[in-house]
């Protein structure tokens, strides 16, 4: 079922600073009116496209209603970052791939579940269903247990430590349990959860280049803002520059794995069209290629400069229905937002199709 989200609120302030081509902008309060539509994800977002109809099939496979797609994407994010090489999603203790399984649990939870004739941990549809089974085995064993808590934060910590170690403590193990490991891992999960709620995926319609890019950049949405960060491959660390990527006067950047708003340009179009990294550059790339206010398309890029003219500070890709899809500024989400709000008005430069 689809369902209309709407949001609104007035733009009160701006500072803006710019340096290298990349978007730094302090906004005191903004929250632009928007209409999303979504595809039934179950509030799931920022999540890898990859990822995400496994997380939604996982979660659609257990009965237990605490279940959700962002309790599984937090876990995921918190053992791996989503990261699926055999160099980076393996831990000192053996686990290994995205779910970061032992391979001696792994077998208990694994199955062929995307068909390739090999059920694999560092698949991601194996490693994701077997993570989905795991987690809503542990969610019922939780709930009949009648230890205290939340039923989340014990099946969690069933999954990190062992459920020998739940039963063991009658709970959560405690801070001084291994050095804290478990403790944190239970918390920083459940604190993380609503990074990953949302409206879902924006429902895209068409095809071609702009429209596919679209939808790629409509799976990041939730991503946080971090100046520097994010490249073709997907969001990466910031950094700060000495007037950019700060978030009330502490470098946030340098601390945030996110994109900034011609990264999250540069990962949607690549690698059918290969954008160089800065608003400014890209701008420089398509401006040969003018779109009128009015006949703007899925896909096409807006850009601001302050004043309307001189150095381009932010781009934002068209999502039709007169809003965009960017991603702001240090402290915000990749988000949808409405065209006329998105940034000054007096500062929209124009539109371009890649």
């Amino acid at each position: 079922m689809k369902l209309l989200v709407g949001a609104a609120a007035a733009v009160i302030g701006l500072v803006l600073v710019v340096t290298l081509g990349i978007v730094g902008v302090v906004i005191a309060d903004e929250d632009a009116a928007a209409t999303e539509t979504t595809d039934g994800g179950g509030g799931l977002q920022g999540v890898p496209e990859e990822f995400r109809k496994w997380i939604l099939k996982a979660d659609a496979a257990c009965k237990q209603q605490e279940m959700t797609p962002a309790l599984l994407a937090a876990q995921l994010w918190q053992e791996s970052k989503f990261k699926t090489s055999k160099e980076e999603a393996r831990s000192d203790a053996g686990a290994l791939g995205p779910a970061q399984f032992l391979p001696s649990t792994y077998a208990t939870w694994a199955r062929d579940d995307d068909g390739n004739g090999e059920a694999s941990l560092w698949d991601i549809g194996d490693a994701v269903m077997a993570q989905g089974r795991m987690m809503c085995s542990l969610l019922k064993t939780a709930k009949n247990s009648g230890y205290p808590g939340d039923v989340r934060a014990l099946a969690l910590a069933g999954y990190n430590a062992g459920w020998q170690r739940v039963e063991q403590y009658k709970g959560v193990p405690p801070k001084s349990f291994a050095k804290g490991q478990t403790y944190n891992y239970v918390r920083t999960i459940l604190s993380i959860m609503p990074r990953f709620e949302g409206p879902g995926l924006l429902t895209v319609s068409g095809s071609g280049t702009g429209a596919d890019a679209l939808r790629k950049a409509a799976t990041r949405m939730g991503t946080p803002y971090a100046y520097g960060g994010g490249g073709p491959s997907g969001p990466s660390t910031g950094f700060c520059d000495g007037t950019n990527g700060y978030l009330n006067g502490k470098c946030a950047a340098s601390n945030t794995v996110g994109f900034d708003c011609s990264s999250l340009v540069q990962y949607a179009y690549w690698p059918k069209l290969k954008l160089p990294r800065t608003a400014a550059a890209q701008y420089g790339a398509t401006s040969d290629r003018p779109v009128s206010r009015t006949n703007l398309k899925p896909g096409d890029l807006l850009f601001w400069a302050h004043g309307g003219n001189g150095f381009i500070y932010h781009v934002a890709i068209y999502a039709g229905d007169g809003n965009v899809l960017h991603a702001p500024r240090t402290g915000r989400n990749v988000e949808l937002a409405a065209l006329t709000s998105a940034m000054p008005q007096g500062d929209y430069v124009g539109a371009t199709r890649p």
